[in-house]
Parts: C-alpha cells; sequence; structure tokens
C-alpha cells in the first residue's frame, strides 16, 4: 500500500490538469528522481505530447468561457488519465491492485475536475475577466507543487490534496446558484442568437 498516497494525489491532480501531471511525473522518472514512475511514462513521445497539451491548456484554461468548453471537452479525459496514471503508478511499485489504484485515481480525479469545473462556472459569471487568469495560474503552480512534493512527501502531499478536494467540494457547494445563473445566462445568449437569426432571415 506504499504507493496509495502518491496513487491518490496524482489523481487528484489529474482532475485539474492532467497534462501536467504525465509531464511532471514522466520528467521525475527520466531524471531519476524517483523510482515510482513506469517507464511508459518517461518515454520522449509521451513527454513531448504532454508538454503541447499542457501549453494549450495554460492558454485555453486562461479564457473566460473558453475553459468551461475546455472543460467538459475534458470530463471524461482527466478522470480516464488520472485512473491510467494510478494503475501504472501501481503495476510499477506493485504495493497495491492496478484495478483498486485505478478506481482511485480515476474517482479522485473526477471529483476535483467536478469542482474545477464548477468554479469556474461561477469565475465565469464576473464581468472581468482576470479572475480566470489568477485562478488558472494558482491551479497549475498547485499542481506542480503538490506532485514535486509527492515524490519527497507522498503521505503529506496526500492529506493536503485530500483537504484541497474537500474544501473546494464545500466551496461548490455554495457556488451553485452562480453557476445556475451562468447557465441561465448562457441558455439566454443562445436564444437571443436564434432569434437574431430568424429575423435576419426574413424576407423583406
Amino acid at each position: 500500500m506504499s504507493v496509495l498516497p502518491l496513487v491518490f494525489t496524482s489523481g487528484w491532480a489529474s482532475g485539474i490538469n492532467a497534462y501536467a501531471v504525465v509531464l511532471l511525473l514522466g520528467l521525475f522518472g527520466a531524471t531519476g528522481l524517483t523510482d515510482e514512475v513506469p517507464e511508459s511514462l518517461q518515454r520522449p513521445e509521451v513527454l513531448i505530447a504532454a508538454g503541447v497539451l499542457f501549453a494549450c491548456e495554460a492558454v485555453a484554461d486562461k479564457i473566460p468561457y473558453v475553459d468551461s468548453v475546455w472543460d467538459s471537452v475534458h470530463t471524461v479525459i482527466r478522470p480516464v488519465s488520472g485512473a491510467v496514471v494510478a494503475a501504472l503508478l501501481a503495476g510499477q511499485s506493485g504495493s497495491l491492485s492496478e484495478l483498486a489504484a485505478g478506481a482511485i485515481g480515476g474517482s479522485s480525479a473526477l471529483a476535483s475536475h467536478t469542482v474545477k469545473a464548477g468554479t469556474r462556472m461561477a469565475v465565469n459569471t464576473s464581468p472581468e475577466p482576470f479572475s480566470n487568469f489568477v485562478l488558472s495560474t494558482a491551479e497549475d503552480l498547485g499542481v506542480a507543487g503538490i506532485i514535486t512534493f509527492a515524490m519527497f512527501n507522498p503521505q503529506a502531499a496526500a492529506i493536503i490534496a485530500a483537504v484541497l478536494l474537500v474544501t473546494g467540494l464545500v466551496v461548490l457547494y455554495f457556488l451553485i446558484s452562480r453557476i445556475r445563473r451562468f447557465l441561465r445566462r448562457r441558455a439566454q445568449r443562445r436564444e437571443e442568437k436564434r432569434l437574431a437569426e430568424r429575423v435576419g432571415r426574413r424576407p423583406d
């Protein structure tokens, strides 16, 4: 069970930025910082792909409304990535069933993704665009920091990830009203666009 804290932490981080997790773990393994990372995550093509996708996410994640679209697309990708990374870590260490690790990693990734996506919907109800940039930057730094910390103290990192996850879920509960307002505004804009298109098609 020694790999369990790293499995949970990587799952939580994958729900926020799966590409950063793959990139960081691969680099840590390739540089010899840890023996917990399987060779499949250290392959050059995997690191290049993760780096390119991380760069794309770093841009998309900081643009209002584009970030919510990006989150919607990654509703499946992030939990699957968290489950795969967790299973690979478990297979590398041999101290935890790969199936159990995948379930833990995927579940924690889905939970943190839900917090991230819901929080972004609430932030997008604000008229100013700077909140997205600040929040996205904090998320990137948080993922990088906790994955790095997990390499040296996985138990403490897992506790921090668990606290952040619970806190995020509590905050999300109180942001539901803002999220609903965001969804109503988006539906209203779509309806206004449809009406404008219908008016534009009417013959003179």
